[in-house]
């Protein structure tokens, strides 16, 4: 039951949101939408009410807003069933409305309804509509996680690696086992407020004070590293403690378990997560022994590590690293927070989040980032079920996750996407004129076919992980 419902929950939720936004501006600009679709093919449910009819149909890989448009025919394709004349409901079928315009009865649809009727401000109001209530509901989740749960806090002010900077050669004085006891002269308590002073810093000098002296480091002026690019430098203590193992990983593969502690790698010693993964970076495709504590006990394993690529945090370059596929136990503890804290919490969460979907985005252009990491409806539908195992704040955060995946992906400028029909009216305003029917029809097959081969290659790397951890199990 839990494997049905909490992707029902979790996707259906980001889409109906997103929908219910250009349904919402169509309803405010006086565009005629008969019908609100979750999913598309065949009607499993539907039901009408005033002048639209809200549908739950099979196919739920998305939804749409049906609306009184010049080129529905270009639409009904995908959508299923036109609006135009001779498309609505006859006389005497279910739903007919003698009463009620196209396509619940006979009368014609007023011109000045159309979409295409409106001007280039309210039809981008529509457009934008979706986007916009998705990074609501991103914001609205996490301001509300931060009010119930409180603000993450790395509690420990112990510096667990420091990697070189060919910018900041001041680095030098801080070594792994220093502990922070202030920044710019103010006192920290723990890593997250270290980091949101050197954060603040924005163009200067970070004042860094150890238990062993001061550590001057210059900041965002020519020559020197952002504020960003010295936080990357610098981590934190944790310690080598295995949070989560992913399936189909090398980890999981070679029999890491939740809970492991790693003491030893290749034979050193391992003390720190950031001193696992110095042995690990360079290892991609070759065999380590591991020896980790498991229940008072020690375990000897033999793990290899798939070779990823990946940006380093200090120069920005991407690089082939060794990955096992394990994350650290969760360091972090919570504080409560105020409701202003929790708003800006919610901001900030939502912005950073789209940033990295963004970059994401951009590496995938690049080649950069490998296809191979493309998650589709399975990877959702396992996602869910494994946040709604976690919990409830886990599932809302997975939620936000998503919505804000839907928003940034949907202003690509693929033409059956937002960001695509937003250029294409644009693009109609600039020439004067809109495009010939048949141009559309195939600007909007080839968006069509644009985001089945994503689909496809999505679900087929779904597959593949699938069938890595059934091997692993099976043969692990």
């Amino acid at each position: 039951m839990l494997a049905l419902l909490a992707p029902i929950v979790v996707f259906g939720l980001v889409i109906f949101v997103h929908e219910l936004g250009h349904f919402i501006a169509a309803k405010l600009s006086g565009v005629y939408a008969p019908r609100f679709s979750i999913g598309f093919g065949p009607a499993l449910f539907r039901y009408r009410r005033g002048e639209t009819e809200y549908v739950l149909a099979a196919l739920p890989l998305g939804g749409y807003v049906r609306m009184a448009s010049r080129h529905d025919a270009e639409a009904s394709f995908i959508e299923g069933g036109g609006e135009g004349e001779g498309e609505g409901l006859k006389p005497g079928q279910k739903g007919y409305d003698p009463e009620a315009m196209l396509p619940f009865g006979p009368k014609p649809v007023p011109e000045h309804r159309w979409f295409e009727s409106k001007s280039l401000a309210a039809r981008l109001f529509i457009m934008i509509a979706g986007v916009t209530m998705n990074i609501l509901l991103a914001f609205v989740v996490l301001t509300g996680l931060s009010l119930v749960y409180g603000q993450p806090v790395v509690g420990t002010r112990v510096v667990g690696a420091v990697r070189p900077l060919a910018t900041a050669p001041a680095l030098t004085g801080l070594q792994a086992g220093d502990t922070i006891v202030a920044v710019n002269g103010a006192p920290v308590r723990n890593w997250t407020e270290i980091a949101d002073r050197i954060d603040e810093t924005g163009a200067g000098t970070v004042v860094v004070r150890t238990n062993r002296g001061d550590t001057r480091i210059p900041v965002g002026t020519p020559g020197s590293p952002t504020t960003q690019q010295l936080l990357g430098a610098v981590d934190f203590f944790i310690a080598p403690v295995l949070g989560d193992v992913l399936p189909g990983s090398p980890a999981k593969r070679g029999g890491l378990l939740i809970g492991d502690s790693i003491v030893t790698i290749a034979g050193q010693p391992v003390q720190s997560w950031s001193q696992l993964q110095e042995r690990v970076s360079p290892a991609a495709g070759t065999d380590l022994p591991f020896v980790v504590r498991r229940g008072g006990a020690l375990v000897t394993l033999t793990i290899r590590p798939d070779s990823t690529s990946v940006k380093d945090a200090t120069t920005g370059a991407m690089r082939n690293v060794g990955k096992i596929g394990a994350a650290v136990a969760d360091p972090t503890t919570r504080e409560p927070i105020g409701v202003g804290a929790a708003v800006v919490a919610g901001a900030r969460g939502t912005w950073i989040t789209a940033g990295k979907i963004v970059e994401t985005v951009r590496g995938l252009i690049t080649r950069e980032v490998s296809v191979r990491q493309l998650g589709g409806p399975i990877a959702i539908t396992r996602a869910s079920v494994a946040a709604a195992q976690s919990g409830l704040e886990s599932l809302l955060f997975l939620i936000a996750l998503l919505s804000v995946n839907v928003a940034v992906l949907n202003l690509l400028p693929i033409p059956i996407l937002d960001g695509g029909q937003i250029l294409i009216n644009i693009a109609e305003s600039v020439k004067g004129s809109p495009f010939s029917a048949r141009t559309r029809e195939y600007v909007l097959r080839f968006g069509l076919v644009a985001i089945l081969l994503i689909f496809v290659m999505s679900t087929f790397n779904d597959l593949v992980m699938g069938f890595k951890d059934v091997v692993a199990k099976l043969f692990g």
